[in-house]
């Protein structure tokens, strides 16, 4: 399905004896030395000798940020403030670049790419990617979200998707998503693969009432003991509680990874792909760079339970993709000080070893 290469970690030394010769204290970047050490490797995976690698400069391409739309059947069951029109309403506001991400992709160097995977009333806009599965998916705990076929559609379409962005020079992506009720969704399934109880996975999502919360935990629960016989295999288990973004995502993480692209994870939603994404195809992870822990209740939990550190703690909840937006500085001034800082040879400085 997806043949991702297994990161090699043939020029580590060198890299890790580049980054500490610096004019620093050993360690003294923190975040951003891990951050350059994975993406030099990452970037370095075709370069042929270490004769080349010494001359070989990385650097980020084209970044993309795609954000990814669909509409959720469970959004019915009042587990939101906001009903399933406001996702066809903020496509449009992505459209017209009055989003925050929209601020924020121009502020900060990302090409943002819009894709309906299948959202109640479709936005008419040559900008807007058609990649839909349906209108809205069906209720997760009265039945299966969407069937295997669409859960095939979303990866074929996802596929070709980041193939042409490679293609086009792409080769360090993000994703962000709207959806009213993927929130539910993304606990359902985090609920699912980590095996915890609903009331650690669901939050207040976009701002929920307490009495809205348990709502949400009572329908996540419904799914869970509905859709228990479908957890063993990833496509059934996001069949049975994903949406059409999520899909999306966890597809596109597994094509941006085969074609060699660095990827950057958002917040709830995206990590809850990422660990769909890892269940598929192992490899990817190595690939992924979580940008933040968002302030929904179970991030935190995903994250420690995939063993990651995030780049930022900002308390987002906002979604759309804005919490791997504002990564890009940190990622470029990464790059920026493994290529250009001096070494303490260069710059005629004694090196102290503590």
């Amino acid at each position: 399905m997806f043949n991702i290469p297994t990161v090699t970690n043939q020029y580590s030394n060198l890299i890790v004896d580049k980054i500490n010769h610096k004019t620093k204290p050993l360690g003294a970047l923190g975040k951003l030395e891990q951050c350059a050490k994975q993406l030099v490797t990452l970037f370095s995976q075709n370069v042929a000798d270490e004769d080349a690698f010494k001359t070989f400069t990385p650097s980020i391409t084209k970044p993309t940020l795609l954000v990814f739309a669909g509409d959720h059947g469970v959004a019915a069951q009042g587990v939101s403030i906001a009903p399933s029109d406001v996702t066809s309403q903020m496509v449009a506001n992505f459209v017209s670049g009055g989003a925050a991400i929209n601020v924020f992709c121009q502020q900060l160097g990302w090409q943002l790419e819009v894709v309906d995977c299948g959202i109640l009333h479709p936005v008419t806009a040559p900008s807007v990617h058609n990649c839909r599965l349906g209108s809205i998916t069906k209720p997760l705990n009265t039945e299966m979200a969407m069937n295997t076929m669409q859960v095939q559609q979303g990866f074929d379409n996802a596929k070709q998707l980041i193939q042409q962005l490679s293609h086009n020079g792409c080769n360090t992506i993000a994703f962000g998503e709207m959806g009213i009720g993927n929130t539910t969704s993304a606990a359902a399934l985090m609920a699912a693969m980590l095996n915890l109880p609903a009331q650690h996975c669901v939050g207040k999502g976009t701002g929920v009432s307490d009495d809205i919360v348990k709502r949400k935990i009572t329908v996540v629960e419904q799914a869970l003991a509905l859709h228990k016989s479908q957890f063993a295999d990833a496509i059934t288990l996001l069949a049975a509680l994903g949406g059409f973004e999520i899909v999306h995502i966890t597809g596109a993480m597994l094509a941006a990874a085969e074609q060699g692209m660095a990827v950057v994870v958002d917040g709830f939603i995206c990590s809850a792909a990422a660990m769909v994404a890892i269940a598929i195809n192992p490899a990817v992870k190595d690939y992924l760079i979580f940008a933040h822990c968002s302030n929904e209740q179970g991030h935190r939990l995903m994250l420690d339970a995939l063993n990651v550190t995030p780049l930022l703690q900002l308390d987002l909840r906002l979604g759309e993709g804005t919490g791997a937006a504002l990564s890009l500085p940190l990622l470029q001034a990464a790059l920026g000080f493994y290529n250009q800082m001096a070494s303490f040879a260069d710059a005629g400085v004694e090196q102290v070893v503590s």
